[in-house]
């Protein structure tokens, strides 16, 4: 591969501009196959995990029977970034969005869309209120209410092709700062662009950089934070899968700003596709003399390579990572000095994260002003948030800063599932605090969230339904920040885990008069004497849920009482013994394979005519997987574990031997699982639960059998659709 230099990379944009064309295309016409068409399938590691692959080789496969490679590409992008609908994938002209695909999928999609030119309505996604297909991408609300610039380029370019980068003017904004502008030029630019650190601080991106630049020495270092630990945040890994060159352009922008010409990619091993296609892009970038000694012809030089991280958390603060890539245990030093000053090595370093530099290139290509345009006036641009939890639309969301709350949580991600209400939304990970629904139109920018004690972070959103204890919520994240502390400063190893201990005693009933009191003390220790950013924001869960949810705790500490009942000790549990009995109940509304009214029939009551029953007309496998109902879908208790994972587990080893999926030890790992259930389960529920199974694998082994050798329900029971009708007398009132 040539090197490029200005002209070179002008013309091979100007060339896959062309190529790109038809992704701009919003038209359809359906009976009017319009060649060629692009097929993006997404290829993030969420689509991989859901076998994206393998749709992607049936298209393939499916394009080539028909002989249509002159006429219709699949190409793999990163992620789409709508992770809930996975796999999904982008067919153009027109912008078809489709969802939920299985590899059978593909034959339809090739067939009736690419061969005939009628999109394939059944993959669409459909309005859930309306139930009517929306084709268009641009169309889906999740989509349409955003403003990507971040993620420009996700699920729309090739991740693992440098060209198509470069057909989206990638490489334009490393061009022109090298020749066009000077290093203070750029700084100037960013600083009118009003950019804040994305990796939690929200420390404006353009002083960080003046302050670097400014620090005398000829080594300098530009560093990229793309360690992302926060639980529940994939904001990073996605940017890195879908687009790495613009992390790479943001990085080599920054070098020259403040004349450095070394790099480091600080990366969680964790993330294996994501360090993969950056180790791709690296490879391209030097080949294509963006990247090394005189890039793009110029004097400059400027290279880079990765640091995999072991996945400490305490590792996202600048000083911890600085001194993992050095070599030694990842743990914060006290400053000053700065980074900036003294940083990796002792040399003056930059660190910013994978969102910030991404930002990088549009603002140098587009001017600060215009970067500037969207947002509030503290809080200028876009930022991309990993929306979870209970929501419809789990996702990331780029929206500009200054949106309400309520607009991502119910307009973009489709508000809470189940006709359930929200309770609050976990903002800036184990660092951040919680937001009530009092407060769900507030502005989402730096200023607005910490006055309501949370952080805006790096973006991580985990959405709550009224389910949620908010006790257990602080306890959750407060047992993170102390497996995460490193242990170096006192208020954070001790602080932590004083904290969590009074937590779980709180969760368990044994909390006692002044433990609310004493987390407020321990808390104040926390965030004025720790040395680093883990231990002076981790108590902010616990201060958040104190300040709007301190009832929860009055309730946990001084009631013994648990109000969502979810911590399971505080839970008191009664089983109506001459009722729940899901071996007698389950048995009596059985009605499928000529069985009526069985009841009369029990083992326990008369066991030769129950076998007598089955072996006439019925099926044991059938009459087994009937009688675990109960137990597993009425979920009426789920304090033992036995109980709880025991009836799933047999549940689904029926499944499968009643529909000829099962291996031969399945029989006996089935009757180890219904002796351990009988025997550990707490309460007559989960004791009696295993009768009929234990009774029919006593009786009618050799039907079990049979189901396993022939491949079938001898009796044809099995394969028929049957509607089981059960009520748990639990939830009956």
């Amino acid at each position: 591969m040539n090197r490029l230099n200005p002209e070179t990379l002008d013309q091979l944009y100007e060339e896959m501009s062309r190529f790109l064309e038809v992704r701009h295309k919003e038209e359809i016409v359906p009976g009017k196959p319009d060649y060629p068409y692009h097929l993006l399938i997404c290829g993030g590691t969420g689509c991989h995990a859901s076998k994206s692959v393998e749709i992607k080789n049936r298209l393939t496969a499916e394009i080539e029977k028909r002989r249509l490679q002159e006429k219709a590409l699949v190409i793999e992008t990163g992620c789409n970034g709508f992770c809930a609908q996975g796999p999904v994938m982008l067919v153009y002209p027109g912008g078809v969005f489709y969802q939920y695909l299985q590899p059978e999928d593909a034959h339809d999609i090739i067939e009736q869309h690419i061969s005939r030119g009628y999109p394939v309505e059944r993959l669409m996604y459909h309005d859930p209120i309306s139930g009517k297909a929306i084709p268009r991408r641009k169309d889906v609300p999740f989509f349409a209410l955003q403003e990507k610039r971040v993620l420009r380029n996700t699920g729309l370019i090739a991740a693992e092709k440098i060209e198509e980068y470069i057909g989206t003017k990638g490489y334009m904004a490393a061009c022109k700062a090298l020749f066009e502008m000077k290093s203070q030029e750029i700084i100037e630019q960013i600083k009118e662009s009003g950019l804040r650190g994305r990796g939690g601080a929200g420390f404006p991106t353009g002083l960080k950089w003046e302050f670097a630049d400014k620090s005398p020495g000829d080594v300098k270092y530009i560093l990229c934070n793309a360690d992302e630990g926060d639980p529940g945040a994939f904001m990073d890994r996605s940017v890195l899968e879908a687009d790495p060159h613009s992390v790479l352009e943001g990085m080599i922008i920054a070098a020259k700003a403040i004349g450095s010409h070394q790099g480091y990619i600080y990366c969680r091993a964790e993330y294996p596709l994501a360090v993969k296609r950056l180790n791709i892009a690296i490879s391209q970038a030097r080949a294509h003399g963006l990247l090394g000694r005189n890039i793009l012809g110029s004097d400059f030089d400027f290279d880079l390579e990765i640091y995999r991280g072991a996945g400490a958390f305490v590792c996202g603060e600048e000083t911890a990572l600085m001194t993992s890539i050095e070599g030694k245990r990842g743990m914060p030093r006290p400053r000053p000095p700065f980074p900036a000053l003294q940083g990796l090595w002792k040399k003056p370093s930059v660190l910013n994260n994978v969102e910030t530099l991404s930002s990088v290139p549009q603002i140098i290509l587009n001017g600060g002003a215009w970067f500037a345009s969207l947002g509030t006036m503290r809080s200028k641009g876009t930022k991309i948030f990993a929306v979870t939890g209970d929501v419809v639309n789990v996702g990331l969301v780029e929206i500009p800063m200054g949106v309400p709350l309520r607009t991502i949580v119910e307009d973009i991600a489709g508000g809470i599932p189940k006709g359930k209400t929200f309770k609050a939304v976990q903002l800036g990970g184990p660092s951040g605090g919680c937001i009530p629904v009092q407060h769900m139109d507030v502005p989402v920018d730096y200023e607005s969230v910490v006055k309501l004690g949370a952080i805006v972070g790096s973006g991580g959103m985990i959405v709550m339904d009224e389910d949620k204890c908010m006790v257990d919520v602080a306890r959750f994240f407060m047992d993170f920040c102390k497996d995460e502390s490193c242990g170096k400063c006192t208020p954070c190893r001790v602080g932590t885990t004083k904290m969590l201990e009074i937590l779980n005693r709180a969760c368990r009933g044994e909390g006692k008069e002044g433990d609310i009191q004493t987390l407020e003390k321990w808390a104040g220790i926390l965030q004025n004497a720790s040395l680093c950013g883990l231990g002076q924001t981790a108590p902010n869960p616990v201060l958040s849920t104190l300040r709007y949810f301190r009832n929860e705790y009055e309730a946990h500490i001084q009631d013994k009482r648990c109000p969502t009942g979810t911590c399971r000790s505080l839970v008191v549990y009664h089983a109506l013994e001459d009722k729940c009995l899901p071996c007698l109940h389950s048995v009596a509304g059985y009605d499928a394979g000529g069985y009526e009214g069985l009841k009369g029939f029990l083992p326990e009551l008369v066991p030769e005519r129950l076998v007598k029953r089955v072996r006439d007309s019925g099926c044991a496998v059938d009459l087994a997987r009937f009688s675990m109902l109960v137990p597993v879908q009425n979920q009426s208790c789920t304090k033992c574990v036995s109980c709880r994972l025991g009836s799933a587990q047999m549940m689904g080893i029926l499944e499968d031997i009643a529909n000829a999926k099962a291996s031969p030890d399945s029989i006996d790992m089935l009757g180890e699982l219904a002796e351990t259930m009988k025997l550990a389960s707490d309460c007559p529920v989960g004791k009696n639960a295993p009768e009929i199974v234990l009774f029919t694998l006593k009786n009618f082994r050799d039907q079990y059998e049979a189901h396993i050798r022939g491949g079938a329900c001898p009796s044809g029971i099995c394969g028929k659709p049957h509607f089981y009708h059960t009520t748990c007398p639990l939830k009956a009132s």
